[in-house]
């Protein structure tokens, strides 16, 4: 038991009135320190067959007959305390005092100890609080430093330090050099004003490893409402508080990547939007990326087939050559893979996000940040977004040079998939289908417009009934010259609309017997390997007939007919081609008003307001000038 403290020293420097008191005592009284009797008075030496010189030459505990029961019992008495113990003898029960430095038996006559049900409470009592799941430490503050008194088994456990190490010790031993200060300040408040108080710090084993401890202090009062002690409660919420921890950490990082990237998305895709090429349009999403705090820089390649590398068009904050495709790199296994790559050489991290739009490559963007800032997996998720919106810019602005350059690359070459509805229909319907330009149809959607020859209206809906995803809507059927005018619709965009995705201009298309002829014009700066070898990939099969290169007119058929398109409304474009194409302008007319107004879903009255008013138009655009 050592270091307990008694309020009566039997022994040593107190041999007067003390010892003589105790000598007249008819009740046994005997002092214990650890496991060794120090003192026993004339009736304990008298009554338990102790010898007289104990003084001289202390004896064993084991010499008194119930030490097996007292033991235990000494051991669970805080220090301060005294508690009753009943013992198998016929004679006596005990009363344990214990002090710092030892404990007091008083050996009393059966039945002059309190009653045994109050006494079966306090043992269950003592049972429950040694056996409870959680720590308990009492301490007195009554002592100097308000040194702990008592420990349970659940304390010892948790903290791995052992009653006799911790008894008469100030609690503060369980600190270390990560405890918060500030929580022990409160727990300190909290015992000078005698009040109640939770706090959770960090505190330390007897081995040394840290554990998060929830204490809860609360004062015990006397009959008299004086504190006598304190309690306290402590709970390892370790688990618990590393879980909150690294909860609060993923939010810290979550917060700082919103933070970092919340006016990236914003500026860069006003850059996107408002760039009118895209040279400006890669040089100002690299200068934006480099401006934010978190990155180096940034750059942008395209892969150059003729060199085999990635040639850069634009950098900001990092100064960069040209990368061989086959060099172990970031940004060419990115093009290569066309999958997010990443890399660290010299302290810096290279993302690179690959730019493609509709399976068309554009190349590589690539960012560079500091090892120690090193760009996760949610802020590569916005990066890639980015990359994403970037690429459809970067497509966008390709599409429309097409208007703008006066030198363009011819590409013919003949189709057979029969995915491509002209195809599968002028096979299915053994007829020839010459494409009329595409329109856009109320609903919304895109269709095209094909002259038909070669089959009636009847037979190519049979044939198309047997495609899927086609849908064919005969507009007019010329019966002396054996022609027909439809309109053809896909579920899937079709060969026209993916190309135009592709910033290419698809000038014709003639399909017979299951193959499409097909001419297309690039501008000569674009991508046009590319789009060939995406055509290529989409629809096998397809074998490239002609490259040429010409150069453009001041302003070609289409550009005008491009310029007249841009001043006429769906509507009233709609209404001049199916008129045109209808025969309505010929005579005899082949299609009267009613009918092309039915192919269209409205009135005959609408129709012709919408045709004298694209007549209007057309004429002003051949007679008035520019």
């Amino acid at each position: 038991m050592g270091d307990t403290e008694t309020g009566h020293e039997a022994n040593g420097s107190d041999t007067g009135p003390a010892v003589a008191a105790l000598e007249r005592v008819t009740n046994p009284v005997v002092s214990v320190d650890g496991e060794t009797v120090t003192y026993a008075n004339r009736a304990a030496r008298a009554g338990l067959d102790l010898p007289d010189d104990i003084d001289d030459f202390p004896l064993p505990a084991t010499a008194l007959e119930p030490w097996e029961t007292l033991e235990s019992e000494v051991a669970e008495t805080a220090i301060g305390t005294d508690r009753v113990v009943e013992l198998d003898d016929e004679r006596y029960d005990a009363r344990v005092h214990r002090g710092e430095d030892g404990a007091t038996i008083t050996f009393e006559p059966a039945g002059e100890t309190p009653a045994p049900e109050r006494e079966r409470d306090r043992r269950v009592k003592d049972r429950a609080i040694n056996e409870a799941p959680v720590g308990v430490a009492i301490t007195d503050p009554s002592m100097a430093d308000n040194p702990l008194v008592y420990i349970n088994e659940a304390f010892a456990a948790i903290t791995g330090y052992d009653r006799e190490t911790v008894v008469g010790k100030n609690c503060r031993f369980l600190q270390g050099p990560e405890t918060d200060p500030a929580a022990v300040d409160v727990m300190r408040d909290a015992i000078a004003d005698e009040r109640p108080v939770t706090v959770e710090l960090r505190n330390y084993r007897q081995d040394g490893t840290q554990f998060w401890n929830e204490v809860t202090l609360a004062p015990v009062h006397d009959e008299h409402g004086a504190v006598t002690n304190f309690v306290g409660f402590q709970n390892d919420v370790t688990a618990r508080k590393r879980a909150e921890l690294a909860l609060q950490e993923r939010t810290d990082e979550l917060e700082r990547v919103l933070e970092r990237v919340e006016g990236l998305v914003q500026d860069v895709t006003s850059v996107v939007a408002g760039s009118m090429s895209r040279s400006a349009l890669e040089t100002g999403v690299c200068e934006r990326i480099a401006a934010e705090s978190a990155y180096d820089g940034a750059w942008i390649g395209e892969h150059n087939p003729a060199t085999n590398t990635l040639e850069v068009r634009a950098s900001a904050g990092v100064t960069v050559d040209d990368v061989a495709m086959d060099a172990d790199h970031p940004a060419p296994r990115a093009v290569t893979s066309q999958e997010v790559s990443q890399g660290t050489a010299d302290r810096t991290e290279h993302v690179a996000f690959p730019l493609t739009h509709n399976d068309v490559e554009y190349g590589v963007l690539t960012v560079c940040a500091r090892a120690e800032s090193a760009i996760d997996e949610r802020e590569e998720i916005v990066l890639s977004a980015l990359a994403r919106a970037v690429a459809s810019g970067i497509n966008a602005r390709e599409t429309s040079r097409m208007l703008e350059t006066d030198d363009v690359v011819v590409v013919e070459c003949d189709v057979t998939d029969r995915a491509v509805a002209p195809v599968a229909l002028s096979a299915a319907a053994a007829c020839t289908l010459e494409y009329n330009r595409s329109v856009h149809r109320l609903e919304d959607d895109t269709a095209s417009l094909y002259t038909v020859t070669g089959a009636s209206a009847d037979e190519l809906v049979a044939a198309a009934a047997d495609l899927d995803g086609v849908d064919v809507r005969p507009v007019v059927e010329r019966e002396g010259r054996a022609e027909l005018l439809v309109e053809l619709r896909t579920d899937e965009p079709g060969l026209v609309e993916w190309l135009s995705t592709r910033g290419a201009v698809t000038r014709s298309i003639r399909a017979e017997g299951g193959t499409a002829r097909v001419r297309l014009e690039l501008p000569q700066s674009a991508n046009v390997r590319a789009t060939v070898e995406a055509l290529e990939e989409r629809h096998p099969g397809t074998d490239v007939v002609s490259f040429r290169q010409r150069e453009r007119p001041d302003e070609t058929r289409q550009e005008f007919a491009a310029r007249l398109e841009a001043d006429l409304t769906d509507r009233q474009l709609a209404a001049l081609r199916r008129a045109y194409l209808g025969g309505y302008f010929e005579w005899p007319r082949p299609a009267t008003g009613e009918e092309l107004a039915q192919s269209m879903d409205i009135s005959r009255p609408t129709f012709h307001e919408h045709l004298r008013t694209a007549e209007g138009k057309l004429c002003r655009a051949l007679f008035e000038e520019s």
